[in-house]
């Protein structure tokens, strides 16, 4: 199958890879000319595991290739894939700007039948409005419009996609829906097949229950640290209950990222202009907002409220494991706080320091952990990456001037820190050492 993808960010880029690995023909369209020359080269934007080796092989095989002439990708087209972003406006409603622009764009230069599919996550009712907008264009509706809302997580994108759980295809036709059953058949996954509206909705109310989990243990996690629970084994037990399950029941300092918070303040703003008070998902977001900040006031803890002048190594700065985005990451709140407090702050992120430098102002950055904590007062913990899971902690306690480690991702064993002597405290958990 010919497909053109229409935006090369993290859902277009993916997609189009994945979906030429598995034997199609995929032609991505940008307009930005330097990402487009740099992707024929096989240089990657973003930072996602497996994409750059991916990205190489498929254009080696002929299956992929890169381009900004929009008219040429869609001659050959059968299926075009929206991808842009939707950022959120001011108002947490999303930004439809540069998906009503590329609509305009597939009408002024439509060659014959497509089946035209939104990737990018839209507000219910997106759908039809492209459609009129192709349509106005075109002159014609010799077309279908579509809707198939990506799952993918940052860092494990391409297994997502590859390994995908369901795909959810949103038509108003049985041409459509033959063509998009078709196109996902070889990823052997369950496909969910309803109208257009629904589709969309899909997407929007996976990912706020999703958050809506996170945002329950993490207020747990708090009434845990109040009487004297430990949030980790309430997660397992409650994880055990396969009406629960485990996914998202790990405690910590918040979600963040491209998804989840565009799209709970997307929904709201859904619900709202259609009359309708969405309180749990706005409490969701109350509680998230505020719960990045439980390792500030931790650190303050520590040092009885005084940061002047005290050596704070942060380790990791975007978001999440394997991704350099930093949008939404807890480190934007909390590292400008403990600057304020006059602490002197060293960070260190195995990818995402360039992209932290743009978004947190006066950041002072190492290009490794052990230059972070050399002589530091205490050891802040704010992404969970793996090389940080598997830090030799004796060696660690050796190189700090004080054994303060304060853990925002849960990482460490209590027992483990009581034994080698540390200051520690994390979420939801008794603090170990307790000055």
């Amino acid at each position: 199958m010919n497909i053109c993808v229409i935006g090369t960010g993290y859902v277009g880029l993916v997609s189009g890879v994945c979906f030429s690995d598995i034997g199609n023909k995929v032609t991505c369209v940008d307009i930005d000319e330097n990402k487009i020359s740099n992707l024929k080269k096989g240089i990657i934007p973003i930072y996602e595991p497996g994409l750059e080796e991916l990205v190489l092989k498929n254009i080696k095989e002929n299956r992929l290739s890169f381009t900004t002439q929009l008219d040429k990708a869609l001659d050959e087209a059968d299926v075009v894939l929206i991808a842009v972003g939707t950022p959120p406006k001011e108002n947490g409603e999303a930004d439809l700007r540069f998906v009503e622009a590329v609509a305009t764009s597939i009408g002024k230069n439509l060659n014959g039948y497509k089946v035209i599919v939104t990737k990018s996550t839209v507000p219910v009712g997106t759908g039809k409005w492209i459609k009129g907008i192709i349509e106005k264009e075109a002159g014609h509706s010799n077309f279908d419009v579509a809707s198939n809302p990506e799952f993918l997580r940052e860092g494990s994108a391409i297994y997502d996609t590859m390994n995908m759980e369901r795909a959810v295809i949103g038509v108003e036709s049985d041409k459509a829906k033959e063509v998009l059953t078709e196109l996902h058949k070889p990823f052997n996954t369950n496909i969910v097949v309803a109208d257009i509206e629904t589709a969309e909705m899909i997407k929007y109310a996976a990912n706020a229950f999703l958050a809506t989990k996170i945002s329950f243990i993490n207020e747990i996690a708090n009434i845990c640290e109040l009487v004297g629970a430990d949030v980790t084994k309430v997660a397992e037990g409650m994880g055990y209950d396969n009406r629960i399950g485990k996914a998202f029941l790990a405690a910590g300092i918040g979600y963040g990222g491209s998804c989840f918070p565009k799209d709970t303040n997307a929904l709201i703003n859904i619900a709202a202009n259609v009359g309708y008070n969405l309180r749990i998902v706005k409490d969701v977001e109350n509680v998230n907002a505020m719960q990045r900040f439980r390792v500030y006031d931790k650190v303050k803890e520590a040092f009885n409220g005084e940061l002047e002048g005290k050596k704070l190594a942060v380790l990791g700065l975007a978001f999440k494991p394997n991704t350099d985005d930093m949008r939404a990451a807890p480190s934007i709140d909390v590292i400008p706080k403990l600057l304020e407090d006059g602490a002197d702050v060293i960070a260190y992120d195995p990818v995402a320091m360039a992209n932290a430098k743009r978004e947190i102002a006066n950041l002072n950055t190492v290009n490794s952990y052990e230059e972070a904590v050399q002589g530091a007062d205490a050891v802040i913990v704010l992404t969970d990456w793996k090389e940080f899971k598997d830090l030799d902690l004796a060696d660690l306690k050796k190189k700090l001037k004080q054994p303060v480690l304060i853990d925002g991702r849960n990482m460490f064993d209590l027992n483990q820190m009581a034994d080698l002597g540390y200051y520690y405290a994390s979420i939801g958990r008794r603090t170990v050492n307790k000055l």
